[in-house]
């Protein structure tokens, strides 16, 4: 776990470029949503899936960027489970606050967005942002960054991940649910003499009403 430091530049930067990407980042989803629609995807999960995937990008990687720019210092290895924590027990509270939250912050909205985007649950979340920790340590570790490879930072970026689907576990749960009872879509495509004729599925409905009435 990395020492605790006072907020530089540097991290001031990237809390401020990931605001000024959250237009961008709307602008991305919107492009993505009506590209999907187009397509015949229907509105509600074309929403989603392009929500989803741009959150979880846009995300996580300011927070990426912060912890693999090196740092002044020789850097190091911590592979005891716990070491670090039982350290941090003993600190001040800021310096408790600052590593807790800033560790679980790492892949806190790629966990809230995923399960939005795939059928996975909460272990496939945990498990997957674990392996991306360990990835990111082996990195920091790899690439002489100056910072401390952890296993307890393993350890914290999943919980923060799995933080982050449980936050939104009411509404991927919902979606799936609505699909799991076939909610009729709201494109269908009648394939005739080599053409594609999309129907919506008022139209549907209204003309098969019309031949009932016949």
């Amino acid at each position: 776990m990395n020492a605790p430091l006072a907020i530089n530049a540097l991290e001031t930067t990237t809390v401020f470029v990931s605001i000024a990407l959250v237009p961008l980042g709307l602008l991305t989803a919107w492009v993505l949503a009506a590209a999907r629609i187009r397509r015949g995807v229907p509105n509600r999960t074309a929403w989603r899936f392009s929500v989803a995937e741009v959150g979880a990008v846009f995300g996580t990687l300011p927070w990426l960027f912060l912890v693999l720019t090196p740092r002044g210092g020789d850097g190091g290895l911590q592979p005891v489970p716990f070491a670090d924590l039982i350290d941090l027990a003993s600190a001040d509270p800021r310096t408790i606050i600052e590593q807790l939250v800033g560790n679980m912050l790492l892949f806190f909205l790629a966990g809230l967005f995923v399960p939005l985007r795939f059928k996975v649950g909460l272990l496939a979340v945990f498990l997957g942002g674990a392996l991306g920790a360990a990835l990111v340590e082996t990195a920091q570790y790899a690439f002489g960054t100056g910072r401390v490879a952890s296993i307890d930072d393993v350890l914290l970026n999943a919980v923060g991940a799995l933080l982050g689907a449980l936050a939104s576990r009411r509404w991927w749960r919902a979606s799936r649910r609505r699909e799991a009872a076939g909610e009729p879509a709201p494109a269908a495509v009648l394939r005739s003499a080599g053409r594609d004729w999309r129907v919506t599925s008022f139209e549907v409905s209204r003309g098969t009403d019309r031949a009932a009435r016949c």
